[in-house]
């Protein structure tokens, strides 16, 4: 990855509906080589997928919160199965420290909250113990890692 694969990354975690021909032009390139670049980046997996970024408020879903898991070990492959298909479950991450996972959530309202927690969440193969952090606000939410890499001084990022 070089500086001009780590420019077609920051512009499309920008705008992904670029054109080729918009996205050649921002980097002064001809469209062939910019395409060529841009499906190299999603072979080589750089580029994992192309989103539209929905806010979960606005379809509904006005609570949001983080749930740590303390799992029984032996479950933990039912559990991730489990944790994959469910649709309130935004993301989860197996993690170090007190918990096992952390699992981050959407509801309609805290009374939907508690019901996914105690009838479907806290039933999930191997939960043993779940504390949850109810979020109040966003501060920050980044889809940027372009950015990040550039910041930490990563290769390309020069």
């Amino acid at each position: 990855m070089d500086r001009i694969d780590l420019e077609i990354a920051e512009a499309l975690e920008e705008d992904a509906r670029l054109s080729f021909a918009d996205l050649a032009g921002r980097l002064a390139m001809s469209k062939t080589p910019c395409w060529k670049r841009v499906k190299a980046l999603e072979e080589s997996g750089v580029v994992t997928g192309y989103h539209a970024s929905l806010s979960p408020a606005a379809l509904g879903l006005g609570v949001e919160a983080f749930v740590q898991i303390v799992l029984a070990p032996e479950e933990a492959p039912a559990f991730e199965a489990a944790v994959v298909r469910h649709p309130f479950v935004r993301r989860c991450h197996a993690t170090t420290g007190d918990g096992d996972y952390l699992v981050h959530l959407v509801a309609r309202d805290i009374a939907g909250l508690d019901r996914t927690l105690r009838e479907e969440l806290a039933r999930m193969p191997g939960v043993q113990r779940t504390r949850t952090f109810v979020a109040t606000r966003e501060i920050k939410a980044s889809h940027k890692l372009a950015q990040a890499a550039r910041a930490a001084g990563l290769p390309g990022a020069g």
